[in-house]
């Protein structure tokens, strides 16, 4: 399908207006939260820092949906936002560098089911780093579309640079250290730039935003902008990824100049500059004065200052020493109790977390995450093959779904367990409805794919697969690439069989009119031969091998424990399945974690399609 870049079109006035942060007051810190329709912030900066930060969130979420021309904006995970008083709170949460913090004012830290933003609020612009950020959840959130590189950071960083207030919203300054380091380190030739994919060594080893590649990459944008030439953007990146147009030749039938032009007029706009300037007003209904404030105990703002450290790799052990403090002074605090249940279901400590989300879940029955990870604690445990685990854990999730319905997370697991149940309906909606909410989420596509052959809707998932197949990520390729061959194989098969069923018919309407009239129509030494249509859709399944029965080489049985229940899986040839995680089959495979694709055959009992090692 043709990306479309229409939608970035829009009209914007010039202006330039400077932009002051107000400077924190000394005092004890005393923590309160601020919500506004779209936002939570916690803060120990005083109320009315806390509503600042509020509203520049509200502001630059109104600025995104006028750029995008969207009515609604969402975002694919929850956001909370953390706002310091001083550098030395942040700190304490900053990435360790030989052991030592970074200095930074501003982090984001990215989480699957929740992302964290943290500012410094005693620096003068703690903004930027976390606008780049926020921009990519944004897009994320919001554009089905997976742009290059060069326009992916390009675009956030423009949309870092833009500068807020009650009144207005100001874009396209750029920032001087771009012009800096173009101009000291020079510039990437356009085709080069470009040409950088999600996979490319200048864009891993160039991770750092004060590079070239990002310099030039907001240049760009901001150059794009400055000229109007986003429509031809839009013909660019139909050129270059729906028609697979070389580079060169996609930017001469898009912009009308060559490379070499493109080159030379990026140059001449760096060393003259001169840029444009825009305000866009702020979208109407937001105002600080409306949002709601509420004091926040000194337990429940340790106990989220715990999830954030929860969701960093260097931070895991801390988080659990924090949780478990907080629960010898109040062994019911609810969030402290729904972390440390997460922080075991992410060590596969199954039991414990078990134990700590149900105490969660008695502590506050109004916690949607506490609901959906009761459900995952079940899809991890492999009890998805079980009735009544299956129709808990559908229950966890429309409570979940109730109580937050823009949880993308919760969605997609529900349409798991639909699909499992054979609700192939009710998953397809709720599998679209996870989409909506987060289009670029390649595992939410890859499921939609999977749920769509058990729908029998066999060419939209091959078509779903195809492009999954070109994916940036290896393993998704990978894990793609495996599914398609499977999709094709069983399309090939269900042709066979109908072209067979109408032979068969064809046959048998041939004797009856042969036949005279009145005459009875003669026996038949055998039964005419059956056709038998393919066993069913394929099915996926995880758990551990507990036996391999190669007895009956080249055949196979595999012996999996799913949850409670013992699959046999048959191999017809073992020589010949499709493995993913091991170089071949092995016989001699015990105590082993696989995920299997398969076709059910009976009670406990189905045909392998391709087998995972893990």
């Amino acid at each position: 399908m043709p990306i479309r870049f229409g939608c970035l079109c829009c009209t914007l006035s010039l202006a330039i207006v400077s932009f002051v942060v107000e400077p924190v007051h000394a005092g004890e810190a005393q923590w309160v939260e601020v919500r506004s329709p779209n936002f939570s912030v916690v803060t120990d900066a005083g109320e009315k820092r806390g509503r600042d930060v509020a509203l520049h969130f509200e502001q630059m979420r109104g600025v995104f949906g006028t750029l995008m021309q969207k009515a609604k904006v969402t975002l694919p995970v929850p956001l909370q936002i953390v706002a310091f008083r001083n550098t030395k709170e942040l700190r304490q949460f900053a990435p360790l560098f030989h052991g030592k913090p970074t200095e930074v004012a501003g982090l984001f830290q990215a989480g699957a089911d929740r992302s964290y933003i943290m500012l410094d609020m005693s620096t003068e612009n703690p903004w930027s780093v976390v606008f780049h950020e926020y921009a990519h959840q944004l897009m994320n959130g919001n554009i089905s579309a997976e742009m290059h590189p060069w326009f992916e950071e390009g675009f956030a960083e423009f949309f870092s640079s833009i500068e807020v207030d009650s009144k207005e919203a100001r874009v396209g300054k750029i920032p001087p250290e771009e012009y800096l380091i173009l101009r000291q380190d020079g510039m990437m030739k356009i085709a080069d730039l470009f040409r950088v994919q999600q996979n490319s060594k200048t864009y891993n080893e160039s991770g750092d935003h004060r590079t070239v590649f990002y310099a030039e990459s907001a240049m760009v944008v901001h150059f794009i902008y400055d000229n109007l030439l986003i429509p031809k953007v839009a013909v660019y990146f139909d050129r270059v990824v729906d028609q697979k147009m070389p580079v060169d030749n996609a930017i001469q039938q898009a912009f009308g100049i060559s490379t070499v032009q493109f080159d030379g007029a990026l140059r001449k706009y760096v060393d003259s500059g001169r840029y444009k300037y825009y305000a866009i007003p702020t979208p109407p209904g937001v105002a600080s004065s409306t949002f709601t404030v509420a004091p926040l105990g000194a337990l429940d703002a340790k106990a989220i200052m715990a999830d954030v450290h929860l969701r960093s790799p260097e931070y895991q052990e801390k988080a659990l020493q924090e949780f478990q403090e907080i629960l010898k002074e109040q062994p019911n605090h609810a969030t402290a109790l729904r972390g440390l249940g997460y922080a075991y279901l992410e060590k596969q400590d199954f039991a414990h977390a078990g134990e700590y989300f149900r105490r969660a879940a008695q502590a506050d029955s109004k916690d949607s995450r506490v609901h959906y990870y009761s459900a995952l604690l079940t899809s991890r445990e492999g009890f998805v093959a079980d009735p009544t685990k299956r129709l808990e854990m559908k229950k966890e999730l429309e409570i979940s779904i109730a109580l937050d319905p823009n949880y993308a997370d919760a969605y997609s697991l529900l349409a798991f367990a639909q699909s499992s149940s054979g609700d192939h309906d009710g998953a397809l909606q709720s599998a679209r409805k996870a989409l909506n909410l987060s289009p670029r989420n390649e595992g939410y596509l890859f499921n939609l794919a999977q749920i769509l052959m058990g729908a029998q809707k066999v060419d939209e998932a091959i078509a779903l697969l195809q492009n999954l197949a070109k994916s940036q990520n290896a393993e998704m390729s990978t894990r793609a690439q495996q599914t398609l061959m499977q999709a094709m194989t069983y399309k090939d098969e269900m042709k066979s069989y109908e072209s067979r069923k109408v032979a068969v018919v064809t046959g048998e309407q041939l004797v009856n009119r042969a036949l005279p009239e009145h005459s009875s129509r003669p026996e038949r030494d055998t039964a005419p031969e059956q056709v038998i249509p393919p066993s069913g859709p394929a099915k996926f399944l995880k758990g551990k091998l507990t036996s391999v029965d190669c007895s009956s080489s080249p055949a196979a049985v595999l012996a999996i424990l799913s949850g409670t229940k013992t699959w046999k899986m048959h191999v017809r040839d073992s020589g010949s399945v499709v493995v993913i995680g091991a170089d071949n089959f092995s016989c001699g495979w015990t105590n082993q974690k696989l995920a299997v694709n398969y076709r059910q055959t009976g009670d406990g009992e189905g045909d392998v399609i391709s087998l995972e090692v893990q």
